[in-house]
């Protein structure tokens, strides 16, 4: 028996869809979180590398290549990056919410998500002056409750969940409009490959990073995999990773690999917007 054909219909005949995202967490996190990090310098500069060094080449890059991309950021990072963010916005892509401090949705409940959610609304208003449609849960989880959280806060789309290799519908009762999932997947996140720092010891056992070439492999063979079947890709970057020299050149020879493939390169919220306009048409 051969399966169905399951491949979306991409706007103007694209082969399939790349929507690159980044997740800007400067040094929010665990250790911020549990109030060790304002005893590690070491691990406040790290995460600040991102926001403060490495996002002016990330969007060099994507300029360079007329590139658009969304980027997940805790509010807090614009609390505290307000310039970097805002160029963000006037270059072209997309913000959207990433938490407060990167906290864990699932260890949260729903009134304290509401909160976190409804301090982040703010926070993107006062310091960029938009209603972001996005989000992307810090924890690589969510609590029972999350969705309707999101769908309360305005927020059309998340890019938090690994069900499919397309975008899908989380249906939420009581509300009219479901909350559209675009799914990532870890092969794609460059922790995996990239990333070390020794306070805290993350990832925990490793001793050196994978080799740039195998990396870059891993991830075109991920593309083009994806591509063949005429699927949806997105990364999970991060700028305090592969914003540093050397991976910038990394990422550009994917990107250079990517363009070769008649692919639509969209923002998160437009892969939404796409979806739910196919979804009324089905």
């Amino acid at each position: 028996m051969i399966a169905p054909d399951v491949r979306p219909r991409w706007p103007q005949g694209k082969v399939g869809c790349m929507a690159l995202a980044f997740d800007l967490d400067g040094p929010t996190g665990d250790a911020m979180l549990n109030g060790t990090i304002w005893q590690k310098p070491e691990y406040f500069t790290f995460g600040g590398y991102g926001p403060f060094r490495a996002l002016g080449r990330l969007l060099d890059l994507l300029e360079q290549y007329d590139l658009p991309a969304t980027f997940f950021i805790p509010s807090w990072v614009v609390e505290q990056w307000p310039q970097q963010c805002a160029a963000i916005v006037e270059k072209g892509h997309e913000v959207a919410y990433h938490g407060y401090r990167h906290e864990s949705f699932y260890a949260l409940s729903g009134d304290e998500q509401r909160q976190v959610m409804e301090k982040s609304r703010a926070i993107f208003w006062q310091r960029l002056g938009i209603r972001a449609e996005g989000f992307r849960t810090p924890s690589g989880d969510w609590h029972q409750e999350t969705p309707s959280v999101l769908l309360d806060a305005g927020v059309t789309y998340s890019s938090s969940m690994r069900g499919d290799d397309r975008p899908y519908a989380i249906s939420v009762p009581g509300y009219q409009q479901p909350l559209v999932e675009i799914p990532g997947k870890w092969e794609m996140d460059d922790y995996a490959s990239l990333a070390y720092t020794r306070e805290p010891n993350f990832p925990q056992g490793l001793d050196r990073t994978a080799s740039y070439a195998l990396t870059l492999d891993n991830w075109c063979r991920e593309f083009d995999g994806a591509m063949d079947e005429g699927l949806c890709l997105t990364t999970l970057f991060h700028p305090k990773i592969s914003g540093k020299p050397g991976r910038i050149l990394l990422l550009e020879q994917f990107i250079a690999h990517m363009r070769q493939r008649d692919v639509w390169f969209a923002r998160c919220r437009d892969v939404a917007h796409w979806y739910l306009q196919e979804q009324r048409h089905d």
